[in-house]
């Protein structure tokens, strides 16, 4: 589905490129052979922009994991530390550089990349180390959106909405504002803002304040973006928690897709040969990367999981057949070109091979009948069900002691359904939680009340219902194989977040004022001014291309969502979408989680 954009009006092409020339710069200031000391977090995100081979080209040499003790041997004139600028790895950094012996020669030279922002702090902490000084370059690399595919850029930024939410610390929001600014200079300036949320205020305040302070960068490139709509993730709580229902996002709620990576248990992908039994099964995770270059997956990656199915024994029907042609092919003419399509075809043999056994993984999960129960009660709240009393599923589960994320996303969907649940209720689930899980997820509970996910109802008004009726988030009647509205993404629900990005598309905000009042934080509405010349004149049936930023992550159902509207035939409006971080119920709590140690002694 993302394939149109490459043939639409965005390409993200040109950001990536930017990205490489940025770390060829970095690279080349460090003359002669190298080795990369990985924080671990970033290769991952590196290597959606640049392949080793860049790396190669460059004289790196060796590449290591940033861990404590003495650097691993490297005959390379250059050690170059790629790091965030967190203060723990400021520690390990500082004991690999003390232990690095210095009567060795010829001697190594150091040098710190902090992504995205050199870090004063950082730096304050390395002096006080004694190490400083060790640093010949001291260099930033601004790794703010990275382009995981063709119509989706993330700044895989873990713990914005804990910083956002939880420790009022806005530099997520600043290198946010920063990334915008990057992707303004490459693709022209956006010349309408719209914004929901305390976040997106300051990210757009942000952004208006760097272009009055660089004037020079108003650029004259023709706008690609017509608008661009700032979405705070505290806007809507509730889609996140609820389990996603198409195949990509279910991929990621049961085994995590992680920088377009998934492993999978390795048993449903073992070749099987005659005669032989089962004896020699790997072992080793399959690891498979998923994005919109392969045709299969791009074709299902949005469906609802229930329509996967019958996609994939249509496919299986089309290549069969394909591969039964050779037996008509007569002439050597017909031979080659048979043989000429032989790779694609095998290419195509070799996907849908993977997507099946991927598809009968998850189906043995979402057929068992504690998925079914779990996301029964998931929808009860959703349509408005009983949220206002302790729900006797979530008690079972307690007592049996399931995994305590489980439970906190239940809780929390519950909680938010209802405006907030009655403190008797909210107590006596907090009573069972701390007495079954352990009293050290205190500052759990206190971490999710702060972030307005599991709270106290404090008017007597639950303001949910009338949300969901105007804002028809709840549908009866949903089209899993045809679907003609969003809410197939939930199997009912249709996100909050998607549905205020819709209604902004057509008939505008201005119909939604008062349920915009009952969300949290201000809504907004920005104007660009674009140098003459450069406004544009729609032609006849050209798509609006908006991009939408979810501060504080956004889920791929959501991300589903958004694609379906653009591939509405009426619609009108091609999405592009940015986030923090792409995240699901799980990872999401996960960023929440604090765990009390217990004490030494």
């Amino acid at each position: 589905m993302a394939a149109h954009l490459s043939s639409g009006r965005v390409n993200l092409t040109a950001l990536r490129e930017a990205g490489r020339r940025e770390l060829r710069e970095v690279l080349d200031k460090c003359a002669g052979t190298k080795a990369i000391v990985w924080d671990e977090y970033l290769t991952g995100p590196f290597g959606l922009i640049a392949q080793y081979s860049l790396l190669k080209e460059h004289e790196v040499e060796k590449m290591f994991t940033l861990k404590p003790g003495r650097l691993p041997q490297a005959d390379v004139k250059n050690v170059i530390f790629f790091v965030r600028p967190k203060l723990e790895l400021m520690d390990i950094i500082a004991d690999n550089v003390l232990r690095e012996d210095r009567g060795r020669s010829p001697q190594r030279d150091f040098h710190i990349l902090f992504v995205p922002r050199r870090s004063l702090l950082c730096e304050q902490w390395l002096k006080e180390q004694g190490v400083l000084g060790s640093f010949i370059h001291r260099e930033q690399y601004s790794l703010d959106l990275i382009p995981f595919d063709g119509d989706l850029l993330s700044m895989e930024s873990e713990s914005a909405f804990k910083e956002c939410y939880l420790e009022s610390d806005q530099t997520s929001l600043y290198h946010a504002a920063k990334g915008l600014m990057t992707l303004q200079a490459l693709y022209g300036t956006i010349p309408q803002i719209f914004g929901k949320g305390e976040c997106a205020r300051h990210v757009a305040n942000m952004m208006i304040r760097m272009k009055r302070e660089f004037p020079g960068s108003q650029n004259s490139i023709f706008p690609v973006f017509d608008t661009l709509l700032l979405l705070d993730r505290n806007v809507d709580l509730l889609t996140p928690l609820a389990t996603q229902l198409t195949y990509e996002g279910l991929i990621d709620e049961i085994y995590g897709i992680q920088n377009t990576y998934v492993k999978l248990p390795p048993e449903k992908f073992a070749p099987k040969k005659q005669g032989e039994g089962g004896k020699d099964l790997p072992t080793e995770p399959k690891k498979l990367q998923l994005n919109s270059a392969e045709e299969l997956y791009a074709e299902i990656r949005d469906k609802n999981f229930n329509a996967v199915g019958s996609v994939l024994s249509k496919k299986a029907k089309i290549i069969s057949a394909a591969f039964e042609e050779r037996h008509h092919a007569k002439t050597v003419g017909e031979i080659k070109q048979f043989v000429s399509q032989l790779p694609h075809m095998q290419a195509a043999r070799s996907s849908l091979a993977n997507h099946t056994s991927i598809a009968e993984l998850i189906k043995d999960i979402t057929t068992s009948e504690d998925f079914f129960d779990n996301l029964t009660v998931e929808q009860e709240f959703m349509s408005g069900i009983d949220t206002d009393k302790v729900n006797n599923y979530i008690e079972d589960c307690i007592a049996q002691k399931h995994p305590l994320i489980k439970i906190l996303r239940l809780v929390c969907l519950q909680s938010v359904c209802n405006s907030g649940l009655k403190q008797k209720v909210l107590d006596h689930y907090k009573r069972e939680i701390l007495q079954t899980y352990g009293y050290e997820h205190i500052l759990t509970l206190n971490n999710l009340e702060k972030a307005g996910l599991l709270k106290p109802q404090t008017s007597s008004r639950n303001n949910y219902p009338t949300i969901r009726k105007t804002l028809r988030l709840w549908m009866d009647d949903v089209n899993e194989q045809n679907p003609n509205d969003i809410s197939y993404v939930y199997s009912g629900y249709a996100p909050l977040s998607v549905r205020l990005a819709q209604l902004l598309a057509r008939p505008g905000w201005r119909s939604i004022e008062e349920v915009l009042k009952m969300l949290p934080g201000p809504h907004f509405e920005e104007r660009q001014q674009l140098p003459t010349g450069l406004q544009k004149k729609r032609q006849h049936g050209e798509n609006r291309v908006t991009l939408v930023f979810f501060l504080g992550g956004v889920t791929y159902a959501e991300i589903a969502a958004l694609r379906f509207l653009s591939q509405m035939e009426d619609g009108g409006t091609e999405y592009v979408i940015a986030t923090t971080k792409l995240i699901n119920g799980t990872t999401w709590i996960k960023s929440l989680m604090e765990k009390l140690e217990p004490a030494p002694f």
